[in-house]
């Protein structure tokens, strides 16, 4: 494979759903470089002009708040993660937040990969923050794409853009064949009849008025002619204006007695049908107002199926329909419309000879061809950009604890950890060889070591840890059946090579987790690229406990990239399945999900409230704080400390809780789930919860016994009913610590006012 292959391509720009041109171009010049070249992994960046977004395709993982400046510097962290070979940027000056849209720029200085960014619009008359952006953007742009040769010439006068930083790529359009235009007119009740037409979103600068007025003197001549406006008014001009100007349109052909001779398909049409209507269609008309236009999709299209065109002559106009391609008449100008629709009504052999020039012209903006051409210009930018990374931020700084608490000792972990990830069982404080490793083990540590390497930097190679363990789960996960193996005996031999659901989706919350606080982008890109193929199957997964971890993975992935399509389709699915459990189970004495009360049981609760405050959906966080609520006063003593569910019978329903033995990732998981309680609510009474789960550590338990040793940082195994376990291995010393890291962040909250 040569340097400059593509294995990964990342578009940003709007995308369908939402309607506008630029979101039709984005995800059609997408889709065709994907299936031109189909071994080459495509995602887009969506931009939201609305905070519920869109039902985006799965193409699109990451969504972006145009006004929201600090998620394009999320988006920037994204893309880096992600790793693609080449960033294409669509611009238009309309859809990125900031003055003439600035907040693109340092998004696209803050990455490494090579950038070719596609010019919508080349203004010759910039105000002074357009010309700074557009300067910008040919700073940091390997390429600049214009669809026009006249905005070469604008580029490279007005702006002083170097010539050979710039390609002419033309608008794509889909293969269409060259067909009578009777062929369609059936399906449109428009059979026996001339039709006219102009389609695109409404807006007042589209100058649909002047075609209009053009109408009597065509009808006069012709009056078999019918002009079809096809398209719904632009989103931003019916927030802002309703349909003031689509009403207005209509009133003039009222006045004009044109009621049988003009069509309003008032909908936003998808390719298929848009391509039968401009099948139908005898001539194509653009009387756009403004001549500083780059490109015209909507024209583009139409000399793509072959008709006869007749338009104002903006720019692109002026470009695409010189050597008889089309008709240009003035701007404004009703009269010299209609004459010029007359003309070519009147001449059959000159309109036939203008719609073969014009299609023969379009066989060169095939998608297919554009997509060859963007992939071409792809490879190159790539090969020359092998040897020029670009600068990294440097890392956050963490804040200092605002109280004392104990300190995080690694001690004991380093000695749980030998060159192939943390042995799971211990002897007392001696790792125990003769059980191996567990995916469970290695999950857990690796959290540990990615936010421990920000809070106590110095107490440990941290970020040589990190890659132990996440090292292990790579080697872990099985690429044909997206599973992670499990048990690993100290041979490097598996004894149980599928992990359970559970286990499974405990290791995607580690992946998110690196993902979201590791400051080492190698990490972070490994555990995003197995977190996107290990969260596939979770769907087909049975268990609650599953879908509560896999939940709480990516909520925390969308705490960093919150606009990830595909995450936020995966955390709605899976917490609705979750309710929908919960209340098929739940009574008014056992608000459970299960019949049971086992390990890891504050998971459940704390998913619903997760993700029932950020859908928002507050049956969820009503439910989830039910739930919690209830656990609480089943692992609340009579004398107030923390009490979890034994594992020595569990608790069933109808039944007796069992007292031991009592784990230490009961406590620590009580703790995280109250921590998340208090977050959502901003009740104490959750941080005294979590205080006293935290408190049984140090020996607030049934013993009044301390489980950490301060020594060595070690945790113990656990309460039996007369003594502690001594041994202490990897689950027991790494809840433990990840305990102490979720206090220590609470107090950071806390000193910071954000409680």
């Amino acid at each position: 494979m040569s340097p400059g292959a593509l294995k990964k391509i990342a578009f940003i720009g709007n995308y369908l759903p939402r309607h506008c041109g630029l979101a039709t171009f984005t995800t059609d010049v997408c889709e065709a470089v994907a299936g031109a070249a189909p071994e080459i992994e495509c995602f887009a960046v969506a931009m939201n002009d609305r905070p519920q977004g869109y039902a985006y395709p799965q193409r699109v993982r990451l969504e972006i708040d145009y006004d929201r400046r600090e998620e394009y510097d999320l988006a920037a962290d994204f893309i880096t993660i992600n790793q693609p070979d080449v960033i294409c940027v669509q611009h238009e000056y309309g859809i990125y937040g900031g003055r003439a849209g600035r907040y693109l720029i340092p998004l696209l200085r803050q990455v490494r990969t090579p950038v070719i960014t596609t010019l919508h619009t080349v203004l010759t008359e910039p105000d002074p923050d357009q010309r700074k952006v557009l300067l910008d953007l040919a700073e940091i742009s390997d390429r600049l794409v214009v669809m026009s040769p006249r905005m070469i010439e604008y580029l490279k006068t007005i702006y002083g853009v170097p010539e050979a930083k710039i390609r002419l790529i033309h608008h794509g359009i889909p293969d269409m064949p060259f067909v009578d235009s009777n062929y369609y007119k059936d399906q449109f009740g428009v059979e026996g009849r001339t039709v006219l037409l102009t389609f695109g979103l409404l807006s007042p600068n589209k100058g649909l008025e002047y075609a209009i007025e053009a109408m009597p003197h065509i009808v006069a001549k012709h009056p078999e002619v019918v002009y079809i406006i096809l398209g719904e008014t632009h989103p931003h001009v019916k927030r802002d204006h309703g349909e003031s100007y689509r009403i207005g349109l209509q009133q003039l052909v009222h006045k004009l007695g044109l009621e049988s001779h003009v069509m309003f398909m008032n909908r936003f049409v998808e390719m298929q049908e848009l391509c039968e209507y401009l099948g139908c269609a005898d001539i194509y008309i653009t009387p756009y107002l403004s001549p500083a236009q780059a490109v015209s999709g909507t024209l583009a299209y139409s000399m793509g199926t072959g008709k006869a065109v007749v338009s104002t002559p903006y720019w692109y106009a002026e470009d695409m329909l010189k050597d008889g391609r089309g008709v240009l008449v003035p701007f404004r100008d009703s009269k010299a419309m209609g004459e010029a629709v007359v003309s070519l009504l009147d001449n059959d052999v000159e309109r036939h000879a203008m719609r073969k020039r014009a299609y023969t012209c379009g066989r060169e903006m095939l998608w297919k061809e554009v997509a060859t051409r963007y992939l071409d210009l792809m490879r190159e930018v790539r090969e020359e950009r092998i040897h020029q990374p670009r600068p990294v931020q440097a890392p956050r700084v963490p804040k200092e604890r605002v109280e004392p608490l104990p300190e995080l000792n690694p001690r004991h972990l380093i000695v749980l950890t030998d060159s192939t990830g943390v042995i799971q069982h211990a002897k007392f404080s001696v790792p125990n060889r003769h059980f191996g490793y567990s995916t469970d083990d290695q999950a857990r540590a690796l959290i540990v070591a990615v936010k421990a390497g920000v809070r106590y930097p110095h107490t440990a190679d941290w970020v040589a840890l990190e890659a132990r363990y996440l090292a292990y789960l790579y080697f872990a996960f099985d690429q044909e059946s997206k599973r992670f193996g499990n048990f690993m005996d100290y041979r490097r031999e598996w004894t149980k090579p599928i992990a359970t659901e559970d286990v499974h989706s405990r290791a995607l919350w580690a992946l998110a987790q690196t993902v979201a606080h590791s400051q080492n982008e190698g990490h972070c890109g490994l555990a995003a690229e197995l977190l996107e193929q290990a969260i596939e199957p979770v769907l087909g997964f049975g268990s609650p406990r599953a879908w509560a971890f896999a939940i709480l993975a990516v909520q925390e992935y969308l705490r960093r990239f919150g606009g990830a399509s595909a995450f936020r389709r995966e955390r709605e699915e899976l917490s609705r399945r979750l309710l929908s459990q919960f209340e098929r189970n739940m009574s008014d004495d056992w608000p459970w999900p299960e019949d049971r009360l086992t390990y890891d049981n504050a998971r459940m609760p704390q998913a619903l409230i997760e993700a029932g405050q950020w859908l928002p959906e507050p049956r969820m966080v009503e439910v989830g704080l039910r739930a919690l609520n209830w656990l609480d006063g089943i692992t609340t003593a009579p004398e107030g400390h923390f009490v979890p569910v034994g594992t020595k019978g569990w608790m069933l329903r109808g039944g007796e809780k069992a007292r031991f033995d009592q784990q230490p990732i009961e406590a620590y998981t009580m703790l995280d789930a109250c921590l998340t309680a208090y977050r959502c609510t901003k009740e104490e009474r959750w941080l005294d919860t979590a205080q006293r789960a935290f408190d049984w550590f140090l020996g607030r338990n049934d013993l009044q016994a301390t489980l950490y040793n301060d020594a060595t940082g070690a945790c113990y195994d656990g309460l039996h009913p007369d003594r502690v376990n001594r041994n202490q291995g990897a689950e027991s010393t790494i809840v433990w610590q990840l305990a102490l890291l979720a206090m220590a962040e609470l107090q950071d909250e806390i000193a910071a006012g954000k409680t």
